[in-house]
């Protein structure tokens, strides 16, 4: 029988768990605790844990430390309420099987323990410990996100970054691609040696070669000494080539060459140069279009599509808006050094509407022009770039009988006291518990007045990722 150890301190959620492993044919046991998993933590005692991530006495991380060193064959999965990129990075790299975000559906998590089941049946039966793809250490720094496609995303990127394998990474402009391909540099044995991007878009063709290959002395005009090419500029490294899709025939042949060969010649050049470069694409384009149509090669395109990863949109990932906009709000604080801007619900209901058809690059400059122009570290719709802020009516005047003229507002007291939460709010950080305890009231208090202002009220969990 296969025996699986279920962890959770909420005694629904427990109870939940242990009947769908029960009608799955599994042995249970179950523990309120992670201080109980970590007693039990032996080698073969079990063949699967299910843990929850926050619990008081002992965290899932500590469960899942608890089984790596003393039963390693044992897989772990974590879940928790919290799906950002925070919590799903460390538990990858701290070596969980995977990682499933509450609420969490049923079939997928059944999915994820046969999964885990087939893998460690297959790596006993190989006679082999736990693979270290689980473990890699991929936190994205500015990569936000707790959608599922993006945790997909995540997932994706922590197990091809110690390989070797060249990555497609594909998604619309403004998406993110080049942070994606900087995170699997950053977090493979090639950290310590350059990233070096180039845009194949900025420079003609003639350009990109020099650009990639380098050239000799005299090679053409101008050439009045050598130059080497950004191929050996990251010999040990990654180049990254953005925009790939639109080189043009002739550089893509001689790219191909070079991957296939591992070797390049400078323009002008009599001797081919050695080079080991770990190659990373990124394109706008729909390649297998572009193939049919006979604009891209075919054999080039099956060189650099190892392993692809896609980059949702904005508008398929909505609901990680107020998520990026805390973030950049963050970021513009300390680049700027001075305390975090607030948003209020009003500005953010006119950003999660709005179609962003520059994506999360378009979102972080219409955060960035915001927080330059706002009063009072408050940004009012107002304050968003005009083509955002004129989805609504503006608020911020009215019109005087007497003159005939704008006079500001004078706001009532609920906005008073809106506009002062959501200041503090955002000196917090968005840490409800702490700014509750700024404000001088408990939480519920908060909660009410968050939802009298239109916001989503949150519950005791916020405050806990």
């Amino acid at each position: 029988m296969t025996r699986v150890l279920v962890v959770e301190d909420d005694a629904v959620s427990r109870d939940l768990l242990s009947e769908i492993l029960l009608a799955e044919g599994f042995t249970v046991e179950s523990v309120d605790d992670g201080a109980g998993a970590v007693a039990a933590a032996e080698p073969g005692r079990f063949d699967l844990v299910v843990s929850d991530v926050r619990m008081n006495q002992a965290s899932g991380f500590d469960v899942l430390r608890a089984f790596t060193e003393r039963a390693p064959t044992t897989p772990v999965i974590l879940i928790t309420a919290f799906g950002d990129v925070t919590g799903a990075m460390k538990a990858i790299q701290a070596g969980a099987y995977d990682y499933v975000s509450k609420p969490f559906n049923v079939e997928e998590l059944r999915q994820t323990v046969a999964r885990a089941l087939e893998r460690k049946r297959l790596v006993a039966q190989q006679k082999a410990t736990v693979s270290d793809e689980d473990a890699v250490p991929t936190k994205l720094a500015d990569i936000v996100g707790k959608s599922p496609k993006m945790l997909e995303v995540y997932k994706l990127v922590a197990r091809v970054a110690t390989t070797t394998a060249t990555v497609l990474v594909t998604g619309d402009s403004g998406t993110g691609k080049e942070l994606v391909a900087r995170a699997i540099h950053n977090h493979s044995p090639r950290a310590t040696k350059e990233f070096v991007p180039v845009n194949c878009t900025a420079l003609s063709e003639s350009l990109l070669e020099s650009e990639l290959f380098g050239h000799a002395r005299g090679a053409f005009t101008g050439a009045i000494s050598a130059k080497r090419g950004l191929f050996e500029q990251a010999n040990g490294g990654t180049l990254f080539l953005d925009e790939i899709g639109d080189m043009g025939p002739k550089m893509q042949a001689q790219l191909l060459r070079a991957i296939q060969d591992g070797e390049v010649r400078p323009v002008g050049g009599n001797e081919a140069i050695r080079v080991d470069v770990r190659l990373v694409a990124a394109t706008n384009r729909d390649l297998d279009e572009e193939v049919k149509k006979g604009r891209f090669r075919e054999d080039l395109f099956f060189r650099i599509n190892v392993v692809t990863i896609r980059l949702p949109s904005l508008a398929e990932r909505k609901g990680d808006i107020p998520l990026l906009v805390s973030h950049f709000l963050t970021k513009v604080s300390r680049r700027d050094g001075r305390p975090t801007a607030a948003l209020s619900e009003a500005a953010l209901a006119l950003l999660t509407s709005y179609d962003w058809p520059g994506n999360v690059r378009e979102l972080e400059n219409a955060v960035a022009r915001a927080v330059a122009v706002a009063k009072d570290a408050v940004v009012l719709p107002s304050d968003l770039p005009p083509e955002i802020s004129r989805q609504a009516p503006v608020t911020h005047t009215t019109e005087t009988a007497a003159s005939g003229g704008l006079i500001e507002d004078r706001p009532s007291l609920a906005e008073l006291e809106r506009r002062y939460i959501a200041l503090v709010l955002g000196e917090c950080g968005g840490n409800k518990k702490k700014a509750a305890e700024k404000l001088g009231i408990d939480r519920r208090t908060l909660y009410r007045a968050l939802e009298r202002a239109g916001a989503p009220p949150g519950h005791d969990d916020d405050d806990d990722a």
